[in-house]
């Protein structure tokens, strides 16, 4: 029986990109696969333009298409999940950006996949929550802006050419979101982080240091404000990852819990039942807007899936038993395996949203204690 025993019946990702994926799977999770043939590979595959409208190059939807194209791919390979992931949500900054300049400049470059966006605001946004404070600062020097700082884990950093969102205090006590390019003065990339898993991802560590930009480079000069308009898109797109992964495992586990493991057929049941109950409402709330207003039901949504992959996981473990310990049986099971220990630590991680969320329970009860 092959890895993929049953079609997925994807609406978004090709037959042509399907087969590259699952091909390139296990090469991508850990290394052998050259980290410059991915991008290209999703945007020849058009999936870089999912959820953009045509007038932005793209190839119309909304950003719910974008959640379900990424679940799409995580599903075949949660490096490409991720990479898809960070490309797009830096696609979606741009479109919110308040620099007209920038959007026109780079945003052919970004659907085409030519260049490559990378989401560095997983410090802004637990600095939103009030988890941490800001790690780049900036100062002005005439008519430029000069930020100093690090950004310790970004991916999507391609060496041929990226462009990275980043939060910045600045020295007037202001905040603000500024666009870094490859080659701005003063913006040192790392070596690849040595990874346990998802290496071909080009994820690197930036270091900023008198790294001197213009207005046109800012996205935002109301970095709180700004943030909480686009958090919804940073943290649905990243649902697509869990909501892929958990997908395949449960295909997989129904695909093996035949001949003496149908003890497992409810377990699968019940979770693929509570996985598209996330998923609804996860989608409904992308779209109605809701999660502007109440971001504690997005985590909890986060929390929810990520929960549910690893269970899926597990249930593929159980339902394949002993062979999913055999290597060459094994092998997608023990790359899901690995996949499966990212999801929880992905910026926010588990443990930041729910210190969020009860941070803001006690908030809650000491106000009805005051009332």
């Amino acid at each position: 029986m092959t890895e993929l025993a049953k079609p997925l019946s994807p609406r978004f990702v090709d037959s042509t990109t399907t087969a590259w994926l699952e091909s390139a799977a296990t090469d991508l999770d850990i290394g052998t696969e050259h980290p410059a043939s991915l991008l290209p590979a999703l945007a020849n595959g058009g999936l870089t333009r999912i959820g953009i409208s045509r007038a932005d190059g793209g190839t119309g939807g909304e950003i719910t298409d974008a959640v379900a194209a990424i679940a799409e791919v995580s599903a075949l390979s949660l490096a490409a999940g991720f990479v898809l992931w960070g490309h797009r949500t830096y696609t979606e900054y741009l479109l919110h950006s308040e620099s007209g300049a920038l959007r026109e400049r780079l945003l052919p470059e970004l659907v085409a996949g030519r260049i490559a966006g990378a989401t560095g605001l997983s410090n802004a946004m637990k600095f939103l929550a009030g988890l941490e404070e800001l790690q780049i600062t900036a100062r002005d020097d005439g008519d430029a802006l000069v930020l100093d700082g690090k950004l310790p884990w970004v991916t999507n950093l391609r060496p041929e050419g990226f462009h990275v969102a980043a939060a910045a205090s600045h020295k007037n006590g202001s905040a603000l979101i500024a666009s870094l390019a490859h080659d701005t003065s003063g913006v040192e990339r790392s070596a690849d982080l040595d990874l346990i898993a998802l290496r071909s991802t080009n994820t690197a560590a930036i270091t900023i240091a008198n790294a001197r930009i213009t207005a046109d480079d800012v996205l935002s000069s109301s970095a709180h404000a700004w943030l909480q308009r686009v958090r919804p898109a940073f943290l649905g797109l990243q649902c697509g990852l869990s909501i892929g992964l958990a997908r395949r495992a449960l295909h997989e586990a129904a695909s093996a819990s035949g001949a003496g493991r149908h003890v497992l057929e409810y377990s699968i049941a019940e979770l693929t039942s509570s996985l598209a109950e996330q998923e609804r409402a996860l989608l409904d709330g992308l779209a109605n807007a809701r999660f502007l207003a109440e971001p504690a039901a997005l985590f909890r949504i986060r929390i929810t899936l990520a929960e549910i992959a690893e269970a899926a996981v597990n249930l593929e473990l159980q339902a394949w038993g002993g062979r999913a310990y055999l290597a060459g049986p094994g092998a997608g099971f023990f790359r899901r395996w690995r996949e499966a220990a990212f999801i929880p630590v992905v910026t926010p991680s588990l443990v930041q949203l729910k210190t969020a969320l009860a941070a803001k329970a006690v908030a809650s009860a000491d106000e009805g204690a005051v009332a």
